[in-house]
């Protein structure tokens, strides 16, 4: 049975996060590899690994198709030498999209929660929705799906909010020079504890509300729930 690989979240953060980081603050200076060269360089970390990933799992990933997109747009942003203002809005743009594509589900049959968190591959979904059916609740379960997607949502657009915030805070230099690259590192270096630590808190509170949703409307604990 051949079966992908999990990524590393540790390697996965050396080479997206940490990686670029060091190369935009540490090796910008003319005596190093200068600001394209470093610029370059720092990009071609995520962009290796965002292509390698869609390689492997050989299917078209609309995250990492938007990852690659704002990798792309940060290079021209630097290379270009456009407003730094460009930069906080494209660090807006992505998460926020999302988040309305996400808020948008809601408005539809099928709300993206259901495709994120109750997934055929991870949960029994056929023993879920007997439980529900068996019990009268299918229709508050999905009235909760509905509420966790607007859940959902909002932890997007608060990235998208504090993307912003944290772009124009520390990247004030123009773009193509040094002090700019440098900037840039260490807004990536702070994005991290800064927006995703909360963002992964906001999701570890929605799972738990729907396991709670579960276990009322469909009297199952979320081990009972899980596929095995």
């Amino acid at each position: 049975m051949n079966e992908t690989a999990k990524p590393n979240p540790m390697i996965e953060m050396l080479i997206t996060l940490i990686l670029p980081s060091i190369v935009l603050m540490k090796l910008s200076g003319p005596e190093e590899l200068g600001t394209v060269n470093a610029l370059l360089l720092a990009l071609a970390f995520p962009l290796f690994w965002g292509a390698r990933s869609m390689l492997r799992e050989r299917k078209v990933n609309m995250i990492a198709v938007l990852g690659l997109v704002s990798v792309l747009l940060t290079g021209g942003i630097g290379l270009l030498q456009l407003d730094p203002q460009w930069l906080a809005v494209k660090e807006a743009a992505i998460p926020g999209l999302i988040g309305l594509i996400v808020v948008g589900s809601v408005f539809t049959r099928k709300p993206l929660v259901r495709m994120l968190l109750l997934s055929p591959a991870v949960m029994n979904v056929d023993r879920i929705q007997e439980n529900l059916l068996q019990r009268g609740n299918t229709a508050a379960f999905e009235s909760r799906l509905k509420s966790a997607t607007w859940m959902l949502g909002g932890s997007f657009l608060f990235s998208s909010t504090m993307n912003y915030f944290l772009a124009t805070w520390i990247v004030t230099s123009p773009a193509g020079t040094q002090a700019f690259n440098e900037e840039l590192g260490r807004m990536t270096l702070l994005s991290y504890p800064v927006i995703a630590l909360p963002s992964v808190l906001i999701m570890m509170a929605l799972f738990y509300y729907l396991s709670r949703a579960l276990n009322e409307l469909a009297g199952l604990k979320l081990t009972e729930a899980l596929r095995r």
